[in-house]
């Protein structure tokens, strides 16, 4: 089994940026993700006055010219280093996220710490990226499955830790330059910031590089955020359209809670594989949609178990109704050893298949660092993963799914009786 715990190195510099990097023996490429707190929970900070969106177009801003190149200049640059790139503002952090061949490594994180500290903000670029999000946000309307889960988040969640990172088409109109630059000098800070670096390194160079690089970085004060109730806990979102679309949330374990592995086992026998039991039950047995699934969220205070379901307009009451009856059931009732051998074999298969990508083992780094403050070696996973038995998770089932505290969520032309079956 790759990558043990004695391969991970970690270092804090002086402004806070954490560095933490794992040797990969064997594999040619490095890549790198860097956690910048700096989501779009964020823009709902206490005297910044951005609109929702600030955090995506923030992001899309920086990578339009940064130092001595413009847009051409720094994409051209990426490319002549094979550098497979991809940035994302989401809801806790914006994500910098890239793979090249070890050697182009430094190279590399010189042309991203460009973009992180020294962005060129070039005015005429914030319409295209304006006209970008705001195509976004029409196709999204076109993607119903998409939106109720972001909007099933927004209710879930307090605010303003369920915010979507599109916002909405209102405030992309009325964002400004101004905004923009606000939001970047508030909120992309290293205090808070976590590289995860995973491949062909050099573990010395790499961190004398990224303190070179990334060592005038100046820490700033968090954001404060202050936390509204979520909400409503029953909704329906008109839309006429021939489907609806049924998506329901349940609080959950967080990751650094001793309950996380039976959260993970029972979202994942409910709803995460073809054979689990909402595929099994609403799509094989009855055919009433195509799509159906349960799964987790993990924030550092928080947790979420989601589940969705897209179904005809004809057929949604029934669908709802099973989906609530499984999760009756599973909690009444508890899992099979058969299921939780199915679960703990197709987690284990993907953790492992996860080590032998840098770019996903870089992102394992960074996430990791982030909740727990440590990195999870493969052997405490597996070695937790075995330890569950059919009662743990069975137990841990009938807490998760107390449907008191279900937040249900439907899309479409009309509403559904949510009763809940006994």
């Amino acid at each position: 089994m790759p990558a043990s715990i004695a391969t991970i190195q970690q270092h804090e510099y002086p402004n806070g940026l954490v560095l933490v990097a794992e040797e990969m023996p064997g594999v040619q490429s490095a890549s790198f993700t860097l956690l910048i707190p700096a989501g779009a929970a964020f823009e709902a900070a206490e005297g910044l006055h951005v609109g929702g969106g600030s955090a995506g177009m923030t992001c899309e801003w920086i990578t339009r010219g940064a130092g001595d190149r413009d847009s051409h200049e720094l994409l051209n640059a990426l490319d002549n280093l094979g550098v497979s790139h991809s940035e994302s503002a989401q809801t806790l952090h914006t994500s910098l996220a890239a793979a090249t061949l070890g050697r182009n490594l430094i190279p590399a994180l010189e042309l991203f710490s460009d973009m992180v500290l020294r962005p060129r903000f070039d005015e005429l670029e914030v319409e295209p990226i304006r006209a970008l999000c705001l195509q976004n946000l029409r196709s999204l309307e076109d993607d119903p499955g998409t939106k109720v889960i972001y909007e099933l988040r927004k209710r879930h969640f307090p605010e303003p830790w369920g915010r979507p990172s599109p916002g909405t088409a209102e405030d992309v109109a009325r964002i400004t330059p101004a905004n923009l630059r606000t939001f970047h000098e508030s909120t992309y800070r290293p205090n808070g910031a976590i590289l995860g670096v995973a491949g062909a390194i050099d573990w010395p160079v790499l961190k004398d590089a990224v303190g070179r690089l990334f060592g005038e970085w100046k820490p700033r004060p968090d954001p404060w955020l202050v936390e509204r109730p979520g909400g409503p806990r029953r909704d329906h979102l008109h839309r006429e359209t021939q489907q609806i679309q049924i998506a329901m949330a349940l609080p959950a374990a967080t990751v650094d809670s001793d309950d996380y592995y039976r959260t993970r086992a029972t979202i994942a026998i409910l709803g995460g594989y073809s054979s689990a039991r909402l595929f099994t039950e609403v799509r094989e047995k009855r055919g009433l949609c195509y799509s159906v699934y349960a799964s987790y969220e993990g924030q550092r205070e928080r947790g979420a178990m989601l589940c969705y379901a897209g179904t005809s307009t004809e057929r949604a009451q029934e669908t709802l109704d099973v989906m609530l009856a499984e999760l009756n059931r599973l909690a009444a009732g508890g899992v099979e050893l058969e299921e939780l051998d199915t679960m703990r074999a197709g987690l284990k298969s993907s953790l492992i298949m996860a080590q032998e990508s840098s770019m996903s083992r870089s992102s394992a780094l960074a996430s990791d660092w982030y909740f727990l403050n440590r990195v999870r070696p493969l052997a405490e996973i597996a070695r937790e993963l075995d330890a569950l038995t059919p009662d743990s998770v069975s137990d841990y089932a009938k807490r998760l799914l107390n449907l008191d505290d279900l937040t249900i969520l439907t899309l479409g032309p009309n509403p559904l009786n949510i009763a809940q079956p006994g």
